[in-house]
């Protein structure tokens, strides 16, 4: 199993250090709105799952979020969410470090359609401004 994350939080460096469980994300800002959960329920049987499946967990920038929105959009017609770009991300970044190959059967789930983003998506030439929501009444600057 594998898992991708916003550069700045913090269930990745639990993994990468073999924590139990993960730290807190304060402050957290992020693009992609699905990304940005301050502590994660049941974090402690994501960060134990991916130990026993030998699996990973990756991060993404914002920025790396974002080309991957547009690559998506332009090489096979997905317009997909920033979550789910994520997950392109993060496959690229595994295959460059040869963690996964190019022969193997890899599955990236795109949760969500770009157009819930149009207005973040709209100014992705400039500078990445958080989401002016929340989601969920969870989901927010904390």
């Amino acid at each position: 199993m594998i898992v991708v994350q916003a550069a700045d939080a913090r269930r990745s460096k639990g993994m990468e250090e073999g924590k139990a469980v993960s730290e807190p994300w304060t402050n957290a800002t992020t693009v992609a709105a699905g990304l940005r959960v301050p502590k994660a329920y049941a974090d402690y049987i994501i960060l134990d799952i991916l130990k026993k499946s030998g699996g990973t967990a990756v991060t993404a920038t914002d920025e790396e979020i974002l080309l991957a929105v547009r690559t998506w959009a332009s090489d096979e017609g997905i317009f997909a969410a920033p979550e789910g770009a994520a997950s392109l991300v993060a496959y690229e970044k595994l295959l460059a470090k040869e963690f996964l190959k190019p022969t193997d059967r890899v599955v990236l789930f795109n949760t969500g359609s770009g157009i819930k983003y149009v207005d973040v998506l709209s100014g992705a030439e400039k500078p990445a401004l958080p989401p002016s929501r929340n989601i969920g009444g969870i989901i927010g600057p904390f």
